[in-house]
């Protein structure tokens, strides 16, 4: 007996969704003590070029400082145009999957995930699946967005479809590449027809498998602490 299944699109949600560099500069000048004008906006993994690596603590500290003292997850910027963008996708019959990896330093899961719930429905972002998940090559998508050079080349690997939203740490990934969200809405759509034609929403989906991280739907009525620590 067959179904008929919706095209999912994995989403990442930092350097995708939201304005992660953008977000978190203005916070890392406070952290350093300097000037906002003396951090670059275009910067590198890891951050050397605003001098992180070799400040006290390194990127764990500046991130926990970022989140548990100054509501990064919560008062982000999102990216031009993206929440309408997924708007317009959710209409068009595709479910958003949000997949992030934003459980990766310990004992703050509970306010990172909240901070996380909130700007969503803040940015009236239509969501079906909230996943935290490090090794995202585990969670189930027809397609991929995503900025982290890893993941690209992770999800590539794994013969998964991947778009890459560009931004100054993967401009060495090869396409398909997308630098705004118009961009995405068409390469989604086109994807989304090919997956038609290719007749896979007539496919039954199978049950999906346990997976080692922490899936949290849009309408839990509680926020619920990640098992994993990363």
């Amino acid at each position: 007996m067959t179904s008929s299944a919706r095209f999912v699109l994995g989403v990442d949600l930092d350097g995708v969704c939201a304005d992660f560099y953008g977000g978190l500069r203005p916070i890392a000048a406070e952290w350093l003590g300097v000037p906002l004008e003396t951090l670059p906006e275009r910067v590198t993994w890891g951050l050397p070029e605003w001098g992180i690596p070799a400040a006290p603590g390194g990127y764990e500290a500046l991130h926990r400082f970022a989140v548990t003292q100054r509501d990064l997850f919560r008062v982000i910027p999102p990216m031009p145009g993206a929440p309408a963008a997924l708007r317009q996708l959710s209409s068009a019959d595709i479910r958003i999957r949000v997949i992030t990896h934003r459980f990766f330093i310990k004992h703050f899961h509970q306010v990172a995930a909240r901070q996380t719930i909130e700007w969503l429905d803040y940015h009236d972002i239509p969501y079906w699946d909230l996943c935290f998940m490090q090794e995202k090559t585990d969670v189930g998508a027809d397609l991929y967005i995503e900025d982290s050079p890893r993941n690209v080349d992770r999800l590539r690997s794994g013969g998964l479809e991947t778009i890459v939203f560009t931004n100054s740490t993967n401009e060495h990934l090869d396409p398909p590449r997308a630098d705004n969200w118009a961009q995405v809405t068409s390469l989604v759509l086109d994807a989304k027809t090919r997956w038609e034609q290719r007749g896979e929403h007539h496919t039954q989906r199978r049950p999906p498998a346990k997976l080692p991280g922490r899936r949290v739907p849009q309408d839990s009525q509680a926020i619920r602490k990640g098992a994993q620590d990363a």
